[in-house]
């Protein structure tokens, strides 16, 4: 059975209000500073991660649906690409949608990733959990890594990026 207690805390800085971000493999390269969004639906790859990859244009698909962000503004996808993202010997393919704005984290993968994967993850444990091979397997979070990501986050001075306001103000 997938669950988490109090022994899962071990290891992690308690109290805490930290992301999950976790660093998985994706082709041949260890990536840092991917996301674990539990709520959301959309993955997504950041330009830092499309160009370390070294993915082209040629690799995307068209994907016009709309993005907004938190912000209210629509964001312009580059389009859409299948990666896969290997956790010790389990391999499970994701569509991640690729965008041209900033974020501290290269990544977000989310819900469908988590389901596919057949796993379970605890933001106050900082780990995910998924049964392979008749075991329990941990991908473990790094606090300080999401430390690093909010402070980023607070720090960014938003610049003019390629997006169009969405709705009326208040």
């Amino acid at each position: 059975m997938l669950g988490f207690s109090d022994k899962d805390k071990i290891g992690t800085i308690q109290p805490h209000n930290d992301a999950l971000v976790v660093t998985l493999r994706i082709g041949r390269y260890d990536v840092k500073r991917m996301l674990v969004d539990q709520g959301s639906a959309v993955k997504v790859i950041y330009p830092n991660l499309y160009k370390g990859l070294n993915l082209k244009s040629e690799d995307l698909s068209a994907n016009d649906s709309p993005l907004v962000s938190f912000e209210g503004k629509t964001v312009i996808l580059k389009g859409q690409i299948r990666l896969p993202i290997q956790t010790s010997l389990d391999m499970v393919e994701v569509d991640f949608i690729v965008v041209n704005a900033y974020s501290p984290y290269t990544a977000i993968v989310t819900k469908p990733w988590l389901h596919a994967l057949g796993a379970v993850s605890s933001i106050l444990h900082q780990k995910v959990k998924y049964s392979s091979e008749g075991q329990v397997k941990k991908i473990v979070g790094n606090q300080t890594m999401a430390r690093q990501c909010m402070v980023a986050a607070i720090s960014h001075q938003p610049s003019a990026e390629p997006s169009a306001s969405i709705g009326k103000g208040f």
